[in-house]
């Protein structure tokens, strides 16, 4: 079917596209003479995360804001379950509690803020520079202190750009780099099209097909980069990596849209008085929204999982890793109804 072959076919644009934007913009950063440190907290965590971003805003221009939110919930709980999940399976990860803590509470701020403003329905444009504004806050703040104190965590954010190899002379490197933004526009247009044509087709909702399919789709640089760093024995960096992309997703995706397509998640009815396709309330008087509690638990349990195993253990075993995968199994096993679920219509 068309659809199918839209899917795929995105899927394919925005993983390609996403590792010659990675690849070659770290390529032009180390030639420009740009330090690992900087390129680390910067251009990887950014770079994994444009098909995100590019999805997310092309989903909201279409009109799509399910797939768009779902897009985020479903990658920063596929980064947790699935990306640190498999890469344990590969090797266990030997965490460094102090090296990851600064990230690590950032990360859980940021998402008790996204759950906040969600509950609120509070995407505005101003709401969206707020978040924008934090996130630069951030990275300025992580670069000088991680400069002055050469820190643990600036070793794993260094070694997030050393899992890069990169060996192009300059202008391959600016090739692969616009070549990359070009397959990751591509490709978020033929996903978002095909995503919005599959639960048009089957009667699945937007936020469901963004949960899964889009945000999975959109993942595979994070599994990517997470699982050479385990093979390569950089297990801690492959979880810096999931955080820095968490916080990225959040922070950034959520406020470049924001402020570019204020957006609403509360989906109004149909013009007959009916609900929307398979859309849930959480808890809203004034209409069904297009986020359930279903999906705002599983954000929330990823990011609690993720806190239990690395910061009480020191590692990351393969069971654990194991944990990981069932979880996410089970997740989407329940958002296409597969299993019961909770979080239904108020």
């Amino acid at each position: 079917m068309i659809m199918v072959a839209l899917i795929v076919g995105g899927l394919l644009l925005l993983f390609a596209g996403g590792e010659m934007l990675v690849r070659g913009s770290v390529g032009v950063a180390r030639r420009l003479g740009m330090s690992e440190l900087l390129i680390g907290l910067t251009l990887v965590g950014f770079g994994t995360s444009m098909p995100e971003l590019v999805t997310s805003l092309q989903a909201l221009s279409d009109g799509a804001t399910g797939i768009s939110v779902g897009n985020v919930i479903g990658s920063n709980v596929a980064n947790v379950l699935l990306v640190i999940g498999a890469a344990c399976l590969i090797s266990p990860i030997i965490t460094h509690p102090r090296a990851l803590a600064r990230d690590g509470l950032f990360m859980i701020g940021a998402t008790v803020l996204f759950a906040v403003v969600l509950w609120f329905d509070g995407f505005t444009r101003v709401m969206g520079f707020i978040f924008v504004a934090i996130l630069i806050a951030y990275l300025v703040a992580s670069v000088i202190l991680d400069r002055r104190k050469q820190s643990a965590a600036a070793k794993v954010h260094s070694g997030e750009a050393e899992v890069i190899e990169t060996h192009e002379p300059l202008f391959i490197s600016l090739v692969l780099a616009v070549l990359g933004i070009a397959g990751v526009v591509a490709g978020a247009k033929l996903l978002v099209t095909g995503g919005s044509d599959l639960a048009r087709a089957f009667g699945i909702s937007e936020t469901v097909i963004g949960l899964s399919i889009v945000a999975i789709g959109t993942s595979l640089p994070e599994l990517v980069t997470s699982i050479m760093s385990a093979i390569k024995g950089k297990a801690d960096v492959a979880l810096g990596n999931v955080l820095g992309s968490n916080v990225f997703n959040i922070l950034g995706i959520m406020g470049v849209s924001a402020a570019v397509y204020p957006f609403s998640i509360i989906a109004p009815a149909a013009p007959d008085g009916t609900k929307p396709l398979d859309v849930e309330a959480m808890s809203f008087p004034a209409g069904d929204s297009l986020v359930t509690m279903q999906d705002m638990g599983a954000l929330a349990l990823s990011v609690i999982l993720l806190v239990l195993f690395a910061y009480t253990g020191r590692k990351l075993a393969r069971w654990e890793g194991a944990v990981l995968l069932g979880g996410y199994a089970l997740y989407m096993a329940m958002s296409f109804n597969l299993l019961p679920h909770f979080g239904g219509a108020a």
